[in-house]
């Protein structure tokens, strides 16, 4: 359709409108030095409805949650809890061990789920590890 036509130049923010002197049809190839390099990720649209509603499945839980909560007891114990999240979120492990964030899982009532995050997640067969000292000198602000 009409998106599909407008490309990539269309979606960068500082393009210059050009005059479009290249070949049309089936034989155009993409001008680099016009439009620069494309962004698949740009033109890649959910591919499914509850995409969407599963990247905020944590956050909508929580909202339900903490609304639930403020109804039953009181405008406190939500408020007791997030902050109770915060100071948790914020006590980590160095960069490059891995944490299994336990104490939120337990906060959250999540400590007795096992979950995809919980099997396929495992540190042992992660294809990246860090190099420490780079890791902990970038977290510091040093590199």
């Amino acid at each position: 359709g009409l998106r599909d036509s407008r490309g990539a130049a269309s979606l960068l923010k500082d393009s210059i409108p050009i005059t479009d002197f290249s070949a049309s049809g089936s034989f155009e190839g993409h001008d680099l030095l016009r439009r620069g390099f494309t962004s698949v990720r740009s033109e890649l649209l959910p591919s499914h409805p509850l995409e969407l509603s599963e990247k905020n499945f944590q956050l909508n839980q929580d909202k339900t949650n903490f609304a639930t909560l403020r109804n039953i007891q009181g405008l406190h114990a939500p408020l007791k809890l997030q902050m109770e999240l915060r100071a948790v979120k914020q006590a980590q492990r160095l960069p490059f061990l891995h944490s299994s964030n336990m104490a939120v899982d337990t906060l959250r009532g999540n400590d007795e789920c096992i979950g995809f995050e919980d099997i396929l997640n495992d540190p042992s067969q992660s294809e990246v590890m860090g190099e420490p000292h780079m890791m902990m000198e970038y977290k510091l602000g040093l590199l």
